[in-house]
Parts: structure tokens; sequence; C-alpha cells
């Protein structure tokens, strides 16, 4: 007998929006290295961000400094707010976690984010 719902193989509902930035970083590879650490607050639903710190090389200092780019991270979801920088011979990629479907989408407030890290690269 064969199950009239069978399992999904193959391409899975997951989507990940990455932003890449121009910046030739072949030779300081670990400076352009950044990711979120997130103090939080709740379970679940109700969890909150209360701090936002940035873990990583000379980019990850110059982040940690812009508090204004901070607060606006702390308002945002904890699956948004987890950011991850990672650099390339020549480009630097900033990118969240993966999503599906129905998650998956960049508002205002997010690209906003992630244009103020662009410029941080830029300027490193």
């Amino acid at each position: 007998m064969q199950d009239p719902n069978p399992l999904p193989w193959g391409a899975q509902d997951r989507f990940q929006a990455h932003f890449i930035v121009k910046k030739d970083s072949s030779n300081k590879t670990l400076d352009y290295i950044a990711r979120t650490i997130l103090s939080t607050d709740g379970h679940f639903s109700t969890k909150k961000i209360k701090n936002v710190t940035w873990n990583g090389g000379q980019l990850a200092k110059s982040l940690n400094d812009d508090s204004a780019l901070n607060k606006m991270i702390q308002k945002q979801s904890v699956k948004d707010a987890t950011i991850f920088v990672d650099p390339t011979e020549d480009v630097v990629r900033i990118y969240g976690k993966w999503k599906n479907t129905f998650e998956f989408g960049i508002t205002k407030e997010l690209f906003e984010i992630y244009d103020k890290i662009a410029g941080h690269i830029k300027s490193l």
C-alpha cells in the first residue's frame, strides 16, 4: 500500500537573503567576521531582546560602538536580530537565519539595519 501523503524530498521551503557589500577583505579576513550575541528575557513567543553585542574581529568592535544600531536591532524579533557577517575574497555577506515562505521578507527597519552594517564595512 502506497502512502497517500509522502514526505517531501528535494528542495525545502527555506530561504535566506544575503546582502553583498563589495570590499576586498582577502588580506584581513578575520577583521570582517561578526555575529550578534543576544541577551533576552522571556520564553518562546514572549522572548524580548534586552541587549545586543557583536562578537568577531575589528568590524565587531566598530558595531558594538554604534549604540543607535544596537537599539534598532533590539526592536526586532529574535530571529531577525540574529545577524551574521562573513567575508569572502572580494565581498562581505550580511545575512540572517533561514526562514520559510510565510516568514521570508525584509522589512524597512531590517533593511536600514543591514544598510548601517554595510556602512561600517565600507568604513573599515
